[in-house]
């Protein structure tokens, strides 16, 4: 998305904003709703969230701080951060990307990062990714550590876990 300017990003936000808040009226009973109140709730959250980040946008993609990469190949040195996080993408979209797709990623993030972090481990249906536990057994074959992990958030119902892989070699 950071190949886009201002303008394009925020008129993709107003194109898709009702989308997203109708997909989530039709699905109430697939969320949580304790901290956010409701789909309109949400959408003052998020669309907030995207005001800040079209305020801070242009001027840091200018100094390098947002860039424009995309997985499974990233254009940082080898264990150049202690943490990669990955949300809402791999897992949750296994119905788009494939198996391969999903290994290639975690295996780039764990190249860049010493510990990588994957959240949810959901597909947008609300299901257990059908990659997931492939994706798992290669990553071990190939000596990873591989551990799912609760975590204290919970917003798709039963989305309260995490995949953390770590390279042991």
């Amino acid at each position: 998305m950071y190949q886009f300017s201002n303008h394009e990003i925020r008129e993709r936000i107003q194109k898709t904003y009702q989308k997203v808040i109708d997909g989530l009226q039709a699905n109430l009973d697939s969320y949580v709703w304790h901290e956010i109140q409701s789909p309109e709730d949400l959408g003052q959250i998020r669309m907030s969230a995207m005001q800040q980040f079209l305020e801070d946008f242009p001027q840091k993609i200018q100094q390098g701080r947002y860039l424009t990469a995309e997985l499974p190949v990233l254009p940082f040195k080898t264990q150049q951060f202690d943490l990669a996080l990955c949300s809402h993408l791999l897992f949750t979209y296994s119905d788009f990307f494939s198996e391969d797709f999903h290994l290639a990623s975690i295996v780039e993030l764990c190249r860049v990062a010493a510990a990588v972090r994957v959240f949810p481990l959901l597909n947008v249906s609300g299901e257990v990714s059908p990659v997931l536990q492939p994706v798992m057994e290669k990553l071990k074959a190939q000596g990873y550590s591989v551990e799912i992990q609760p975590v204290p958030y919970e917003f798709q119902k039963d989305a309260n876990q995490m995949l953390q892989i770590k390279s042991v070699v």
